[in-house]
């Protein structure tokens, strides 16, 4: 695979990413460029981590990991967009008075690894073609944490602009990004 293919694999593998954190970056107050950049280095690290499994995998021949990464992945981000949909439709009275300034840790590792399943699945298609699979997964890697710092940055300005709403659409993004890869696994 040359150069320009690598890159353009990297950049659509993190679309999805970016699309997650435009979210993540909405549902919160004024998220520093620390924040983003936080959220971007975990999002880059777990993209470039699973097509690394899924190549492994795929040197293994397992096709189970292949009949099933689409409804893990659906089943995350189904579970996550619903808890970001609740938790935008609670009263001002049942939320803290403090505004969000920061997501955990886990939070952002489980939203990271639902929307990098598809690059495992991926590697796993990597694994029977002659490239170069370290310096394609640093590719999906960089490209993801540069794509989830921007996408927090653009939401820091959506965000109040949507106030609560925000949140709602966020995990509205997050079941469509599901929808879509349980989608495309049926009709690819």
């Amino acid at each position: 695979m040359n150069l320009s293919a690598t890159l353009l694999l990297a950049f659509g593998m993190s679309m999805d990413a970016f699309a997650a954190s435009i979210g993540k970056g909405a549902t919160l107050h004024k998220p520093r460029f620390s924040e983003a950049l936080r959220t971007g280095l975990i999002f880059g690290v777990i993209e470039a981590i699973t097509p690394l499994i899924g190549w492994g995998l795929g040197m293994l021949a397992s096709k189970v990991v292949l009949q099933w990464n689409h409804w893990i992945a659906f089943g995350l981000l189904l579970f996550l967009g619903i808890r970001m949909i609740v938790e935008g439709l609670r009263t001002d009275n049942e939320q803290d008075a403090e505004p969000v300034r920061r997501h955990g840790f886990w939070l952002l590792v489980t939203t990271a690894i639902a929307t990098s399943l598809d690059a495992m699945a991926v590697g796993v298609g990597l694994a029977f073609l002659n490239v170069n699979i370290i310096q394609t997964a640093l590719a999906i890697g960089c490209a993801t944490m540069i794509m989830s710092t921007l996408g927090m940055m653009i939401g820091r300005f959506i965000g109040p602009l949507l106030g609560k709403r925000a949140e709602i659409l966020g995990g509205l993004v997050l079941i469509g990004i599901g929808c879509q890869i349980l989608w495309s696994s049926f009709s690819g």
